[in-house]
């Protein structure tokens, strides 16, 4: 079922929500890029704590895809959040995100009907609170999502 559309600023920016018709075992997909990926002190690579930040800007959260739009469209969400740039995927769940302080919302772009945001606090506790709660999507090989 098509989510209601979100709230808008008088710019008509969306505004940061947590939307009643995102479930709370719905999946909440971030993308995972090579320029999120650092080495380690032991040699080991692990994605960096810039991939659970929110973007700059007005209104701005960290970026996300729901992944119950992308099946609704027909689309295998796998496929839909890979490309080139973004090779790899970890994935939330509504409710985690939103028991860790988070709101979780619809933000539809004309490139990405399936385009959400998740809005809150970002700093280092939140960020390690985000790493702990993902799981690969589409996994990177050789890269950890928590530092071993």
């Amino acid at each position: 079922m098509p989510l209601t559309l979100p709230p808008l600023d008088p710019n008509g920016q969306v505004l940061p929500h947590d939307h009643e018709g995102i479930g709370s075992d719905d999946g909440v997909i971030r993308r995972i890029s090579e320029q999120q990926i650092v080495q380690d002190k032991s040699g080991n690579r692990r994605i960096s704590s810039m991939a659970f930040k929110a973007s700059g800007g007005d209104n701005s959260g960290m970026s996300v895809d729901l992944e119950s739009l992308i099946v609704e469209a027909g689309k295998d969400p796998r496929l839909y959040v890979t490309t080139p740039r973004w090779t790899g995927s970890v994935r939330f769940t509504a409710g985690k995100l939103r028991a860790a302080k988070f709101l979780v919302g619809y933000d539809p772009s004309p490139e990405n009907p399936c385009h959400g945001e998740v809005w809150g606090a970002f700093g280092r506790l939140q960020q390690r609170q985000l790493r702990n709660l993902a799981t690969w999507f589409v996994e990177i090989p050789g890269v950890a999502i928590v530092a071993e």
